[in-house]
């Protein structure tokens, strides 16, 4: 299992791979498999706004296209100050697969916060209600 600073520097590397032209606004993840595998991911515009993807996403469709369904902990590393959160959307789609993820939001080496996924999305939709 990787350190969070591990998982944050390689979501800092893959914020460089970011296409934000619109916004200016990067950010890359690292999502962590069960298999310890790393899956990262860079937030990605189009001019079509409600097309752009973000990192958090690509991370998980990256993994999930690869054969991984499951996932221990994720970190998120944003351009602008201070830590950068998943949104709805993603918090949703990571939901489907790692209910209990746990999250690094931060952009500075040796400076971030942990969130536990059910946190931040205490009501996650589930088509199996006892979850």
């Amino acid at each position: 299992m990787k350190t969070p600073q591990e998982l944050i520097n390689k979501a800092l590397e893959a914020r460089e791979f970011a296409y934000a032209p619109y916004s200016g606004f990067l950010v890359g993840a690292a999502l962590e498999g069960k298999s310890g595998q790393v899956y990262t991911g860079a937030n990605v515009e189009n001019a079509s706004y409600g097309l752009t993807v973000c990192a958090e996403r690509i991370a998980v469709f990256k993994a999930v296209s690869s054969g991984e369904k499951e996932f221990s902990q994720i970190a998120i590393a944003g351009s602008g100050e201070g830590p950068t959160y998943p949104c709805g959307a993603c918090l949703q789609v990571l939901a489907e697969f790692a209910p209990g993820l746990t999250i690094y939001t931060g952009s500075d080496p040796g400076q971030y916060q942990v969130f536990n996924l059910s946190e931040m999305l205490p009501q996650a939709f589930s088509l199996n209600t006892r979850r």
